[in-house]
């Protein structure tokens, strides 16, 4: 759905969860367009809005044009579009996630720069109490990355480097983004259709070899 949804249109899913996903242009695009897909399989509205490096990092990685990556997202908004509903506090979401969340994002969102609707909806988000997870892509860390990460997790942000877990015994590279995705929306409190790999404990590991 593009932009322009209507006013009906949102009031009539008011009561559904809404979820603001940011998608920027740190390697990883993948992850903001998995999430995209498990957050409308778990029944939940998302409002979309990609930096300008996040579309040529989306074309280069995914091979996704605009038009579909619009279409995986209930309303999809520019980054330049500082008149957005998401760009304003009186807009009620259930949290917002930037996915992948690139050093330049991070050290707005650390510093109130909000030059962009990613960096302000950001912003809004943590201003307002709601959940702000960013998932961090870039290594090795400088010690400005660092001190900007300790910035936004003291300002109540959540930094979710996408890191595999070799426990749940991923089988490729699939099994490894989506398990960062249920993560995520574990994060946010939302259930999953697609169950994954918990930890139960290194005895219930070692008995299920």
């Amino acid at each position: 759905m593009s932009t322009g949804t209507s006013a009906l249109h949102e009031e009539v899913r008011a009561q559904e969860k809404r979820v603001v996903v940011a998608i920027t242009g740190a390697t990883g695009a993948v992850y903001g367009v998995r999430l995209l897909e498990a957050l409308r399989a778990s029944g939940v509205v998302t409002h979309l809005v990609v930096s300008r490096a996040g579309w040529m990092t989306l074309a280069d990685e995914t091979g996704l044009d605009r038009a579909a990556l619009r279409d995986a997202a209930d309303v999809c908004h520019d980054q330049n579009e500082v008149g957005a509903s998401i760009a304003s506090g009186s807009f009620q979401h259930d949290g917002m996630v930037v996915a992948p969340c690139s050093m330049k994002t991070l050290a707005a969102v650390a510093y109130g720069f909000d030059d962009n609707l990613v960096a302000r909806a950001a912003s809004v988000t943590l201003k307002e109490r709601r959940k702000l997870v960013l998932l961090a892509r870039e290594t090795p860390l400088t010690l400005a990355h660092l001190r900007n990460m300790t910035l936004v997790t003291e300002m109540g942000a959540v930094v979710m480097p996408p890191m595999p877990a070799f426990y749940a015994k991923p089988d490729g590279i699939d099994a490894m983004i989506d398990y960062t995705v249920m993560r995520v929306l574990d994060q946010l409190g939302i259930a999953s259709d697609k169950p994954y790999a918990r930890w139960q404990g290194l005895a219930a590991s070692l008995a299920a070899r």
